[in-house]
């Protein structure tokens, strides 16, 4: 089998390692995970190297432990640069740990091949994780291909991501496709009709009252009952809260996006666009709350205050995560890293960001998880050494 890298890119210390007329102590060793002055990316690579290696032994041994590969070993090669072929071999192992592979799915040096064979076996949740990307998927077909095969992948999962070929005109190799995106067309483009229908009626409705909505600076569309402690709709906002609640999702996306549009005058919309976008990251759909959060126009305050909510989706918090120019700001860091809902990879990426008083606030934390916790906690005791 040809290397998963070029080995001339690798430190000298690796390529002795590597090479098979090196010592076989040391081979052994880094069979094993344990590569002593090596920065762990090289590590891991030694590893996936030796296991494709002509030594049988060796080999086996690598194998073994790519199976298992120790986290110190993997957390740290994660974190830094990695070959796109080390992230070939290791990829498919971890398609059923949902926080590995959402690191792994993250990497700068992943392969669209590699995300594919990921696709083939990974579980219910990391198929949500692989579907999340559209760019990807449009980029390089055969990925949605082997979602839909994928048995673990969710029918509505299924349904969005060949809705999604279907309407940038992909042909993909599944079984009965045609018959496929005939049927998805037929839900895609209704029949026209000359009275306007249900849908129309209300999504007219849910406009003229979102006209007449108007935040203050500052002030939010819900509030904390100080007695239940259950975040309530504030009075001014319920009149547009209940309508909103009866929208299709489609409805709540197009009002979302229209609410910062121009009109044909160049005039702009009288929607206060602050407003939905507070009701739309709150949404129980999380394509529509991750909508909200990436529609024009929300402002720096805005994301620091929904950094700070407890019942909106996930994906919010990762959409705001893996937005440079909003993490950028303190607060949005120490937000995500305190908020129970965000997923570990971001989390804890921002641990080592954060000043000692709030390193300590976090550790002590009974809201986060134990895994951001205990970071913090490790972040302190390297501090304080």
């Amino acid at each position: 089998m040809e290397p998963a890298v070029d080995l001339t890119t690798l430190p000298v210390p690796a390529q002795k390692i590597v090479d098979p007329a090196g010592p076989a102590p040391l081979r052994q060793m880094a069979a094993k995970g344990l590569a002593p002055g090596l920065r762990p990316g090289d590590a891991l690579t030694v590893l996936v190297l030796l296991a494709e290696g002509a030594d049988a032994a060796i080999a086996s041994t690598a194998q073994a432990t790519l199976e298992s590969i120790p986290a110190p070993l993997l957390n740290g090669a994660l974190g830094g640069p990695l070959p796109a072929g080390v992230l070939d071999v290791i990829a498919p192992r971890y398609g059923k740990d949902t926080a590995i592979a959402e690191r792994i799915l993250q990497h700068a040096s992943i392969a669209a091949h590699t995300v594919a064979a990921m696709a083939k076996v990974a579980s219910e949740a990391v198929c949500e994780l692989i579907a999340t990307n559209e760019e990807r998927l449009l980029k390089h077909p055969e990925i949605i291909e082997n979602l839909y095969l994928n048995k673990r992948t969710r029918m509505s999962t299924a349904d969005r991501v060949l809705e999604l070929a279907v309407r940038h005109g992909l042909e993909l190799k599944i079984p009965a496709y045609e018959q496929a995106a005939a049927a998805i067309r037929g839900e895609l483009i209704a029949e026209p009709s000359e009275e306007p229908t249900f849908d129309d009626t209300q999504f007219d409705d849910a406009k003229e009252i979102a006209k007449e909505v108007s935040l203050a600076e500052g002030a939010d569309t819900h509030q904390v009952n100080e007695e239940t402690g259950i975040e309530e709709v504030v009075a001014d906002m319920r009149p547009l809260h209940a309508i909103w609640a009866e929208l299709r999702a489609p409805a709540k996306i197009r009002l979302l996006q229209i609410a910062a549009m121009e009109d044909e005058e160049g005039e702009r919309l009288r929607f206060d666009a602050k407003a939905l976008r507070l009701l739309g990251v709150r949404d129980a759909n999380p394509l529509v709350a991750v909508t909200a959060i990436k529609s024009p126009g929300t402002s720096e305050s805005e994301v620091a205050r929904i950094t700070t909510l407890r019942n909106i989706h996930e994906d919010v918090l990762r959409a705001i995560a893996l937005n440079r120019d909003w993490t950028r700001h303190y607060q949005v860091k120490l937000n995500l890293v305190a908020n129970p809902r965000t997923p570990f990879a971001f989390a804890s990426q921002w641990i080592p960001h954060l000043r000692e008083n709030d390193l300590k606030s976090i550790a002590r934390s009974k809201d986060v998880s134990g895994a951001v916790a205990n970071i913090a906690k490790q972040r302190l005791n390297r501090k304080n050494k």
